[in-house]
């Protein structure tokens, strides 16, 4: 009976964050409310509060919960600097996770998502990728805060345009590309300093 019931709140709860991404990619989550939200996902108002005080309450249990499947992948792909294949390997993993919950994903970091998650999101990538690349640069370059900036947003941004992409690459095709264009980035800056 535990098991039925698990199985209904995981649905309903999937219901919900389903719904509140097609409302988020049309308005931001302020002017959305939980009456807006139940008629989207035709569930009663009493359900939503079962598993959750307020939109807000929601959005923030969404991001942590996003942001927690990020970390154990970060965890069970370390990346190591000298070995190409373990970056290549947690980027995959990265666009994995956004592949398995596009929608969302979408509107998290569309215009009308939030900004803090996304915020988040950049720190992570500067922590995780960015955090090796001084490994390569000179040592005390007054520049490196450009070319860290550039390939941040241009991750940021490639990730935005593929979720919103009709016909979309395979987690494995963006990941290559990214992991290029980054290396590229690199090496066209240490090139640019000799």
């Amino acid at each position: 009976m535990a098991e039925k019931m698990d199985r209904r709140v995981r649905k309903t709860k999937a219901q919900l964050r389903e719904g509140l991404a097609r409302l988020m990619q049309q308005k931001s989550i302020k002017e959305i409310s939980v009456k807006e939200l139940v008629d989207e996902v035709d569930i009663n108002r009493s359900t939503f509060y079962l598993h959750y005080t307020d939109i807000y309450q929601m959005l923030q249990k969404i991001e942590e919960d996003a942001m927690q499947n990020i970390t154990e992948v970060m965890k069970k792909y370390p990346i190591d600097p000298d070995n190409s294949d373990s970056v290549l390997q947690f980027i995959v993993q990265f666009f994995s996770i956004m592949d398995n919950d596009r929608d969302l994903c979408l509107a998290l970091l569309g215009p009308h998502g939030d900004m803090a998650f996304v915020e988040q999101i950049e720190n992570l990538l500067a922590k995780t990728f960015l955090s090796h690349l001084p490994e390569k640069f000179p040592e005390n370059d007054p520049y490196i805060k450009y070319p860290y900036a550039f390939i941040l947003n241009g991750c940021v941004g490639l990730i935005r345009t593929w979720l919103s992409s009709p016909e979309t690459e395979s987690p494995d095709q963006v990941a290559l590309l990214i992991y290029h264009l980054i290396e590229d980035t690199a090496q066209g800056y240490l090139n640019m300093q000799k």
